[in-house]
């Protein structure tokens, strides 16, 4: 039985061996060049390392910029919450009518909406209203703005606490008699004892005793009087004319930019529930503010863009005229080779091995190199600022971009250089000077 036919440019397992040590070979001498021209080397790849360490440094920079602004912006402004209250009255021909059909919230719809929403960072739901809290032992009171809040408000900020602590889920749960007092109205009640006199004490609210297990941190610029207690002592806490079938569900949306998504998912829960709900719920949010610091971070990305850009630009340079000089110094070797049986093949695999070698270890020397600059530079600006919330960041991304940027211009401008020279006859290779 006759073999089958071959193939016209089909390779046969002995050419793909043939091939194989080919290319090990070469890659071998690469190697071998690199650790006999230490010098030539370190100079190659100094290019690489400094524009590694430019772009990391950018990058990283920038990154550290965005999030301390999204983590003051988030801690300091409500522009990430929702608020979905019920409406019980609506403005018709210039007069408000009250309405009778709104919906009224409860801790199971908070729980049904915030598992249908996937990009919030919390949920809660509270009641808002004024009560007198005073200090029997002082004989001091004080008219108070109070939040009867559910557990995990802490995700809406106002959490720092100058002593205490916040209430638990448990003690939510079970209706505590307890409190937690802003500082002017801890400070108000306590008569000249200070703020912190008040933990632990028992005040009351409309008659009732309640424990202060914690009050809130000083914030700048604070006036009146606050104070929050669990969401379950709504009932005992204000008065009897009090409206009780109108609590605001807070949601609490990942980032900025999840805000659109998030209310459109809150809609659609809304639409699924009620009939009529565009006209007896409203959803609140800082819409011009909100449109407004969305355009602030484009233009934040566009900015840091540009600067990664000039940077890899800039650091790409660097490395093409590192990698020019390389090659067209060792052009008379490269005739060498070719006389004494090198094919350009050859040639091209070497030069390929060494621009390898030299990129990946300079990406690597660079993004180290980066990342300490970034880190010495974000330390003394904490120090200098007393921004305790600036901290130092280097994403993953940041990292496979340097280095890939720098692996493909190694190799785009170390190989390039080196098909020209193998492409030279080796008489006029030998003869360059």
């Amino acid at each position: 039985m006759s073999p089958p036919p071959r193939r016209a440019g089909s390779l046969q397992p002995a050419s793909l061996r043939k091939l194989a040590r080919a290319a090990m070979g070469a890659s071998a001498i690469g190697i071998n060049s690199l650790r006999e021209n230490l010098l030539r080397t370190v100079l190659s790849m100094l290019g690489v390392i400094i524009g590694v360490a430019a772009l990391v440094s950018v990058i990283s920079l920038g990154d550290v910029m965005q999030g301390f602004v999204r983590g003051e912006l988030e801690r300091t402004t409500d522009l990430q919450m929702l608020v979905v209250t019920a409406q019980t009255s609506m403005v018709v021909d210039g007069e408000r009518v009250p309405l009778h059909d709104y919906p009224v919230f409860t801790q199971r719809d908070l729980g049904d909406l915030a598992a249908s929403l996937p990009l919030i960072r919390g949920s809660a739901i509270q009641f808002s209203g004024q009560a007198l809290v005073s200090w029997p032992k002082a004989g001091t009171h004080r008219n108070t703005s109070i939040e009867a809040v559910s557990a995990g408000i802490e995700a809406f900020g106002k959490t720092k606490m100058a002593a205490g602590r916040l209430f638990s889920p448990s003690e939510v749960s079970h209706h505590a008699d307890v409190i937690v007092l802003g500082y002017v109205l801890a400070d108000e009640l306590a008569g000249g004892r200070g703020a912190s006199a008040m933990l632990d004490e028992f005040v009351r609210v409309r008659g009732r005793p309640r424990q202060v297990i914690g009050i809130f941190a000083a914030q700048k610029g604070e006036r009146g009087y606050s104070a929050r207690v669990p969401y379950t002592a709504a009932a005992s806490v204000f008065p009897p004319a009090f409206s009780f079938r109108t609590p605001a569900i807070l949601i609490k949306a990942q980032s900025v930019e999840a805000m659109a998504e998030t209310r459109r998912q809150i809609r659609d829960w809304l639409a699924s529930r009620y009939r009529n709900w565009q006209n007896t719920v409203e959803i609140k949010t800082r819409e011009q503010q909100l449109d407004q610091t969305v355009q602030a971070f484009g233009i934040m990305k566009f900015f840091l863009g540009a600067l990664a850009g000039l940077s890899l630009l800039v650091g790409g340079i660097g490395i093409m005229n590192i990698m020019l000089a390389n090659v067209t110094e060792r052009t008379r070797e490269i005739g060498v080779r070719k006389a004494i049986g090198a094919r350009a093949r050859d040639i091209h695999l070497q030069f390929l091995t060494e621009a390898v070698a030299v990129s990946c270890f300079g990406s690597f020397l660079g993004v180290l190199l980066g990342a300490l600059i970034t880190a010495s530079l974000v330390v003394g600006i904490r120090m200098w600022s007393n921004a305790e919330s600036l901290s130092f960041a280097l994403s993953p991304q940041t990292v496979c971009t340097a280095a890939l940027a720098a692996v493909v211009i190694g190799l785009s401008f170390g190989t390039y250089p080196a098909r020209r020279a193998a492409r030279l006859s080796p008489i006029d290779a030998i003869r360059h000077e």
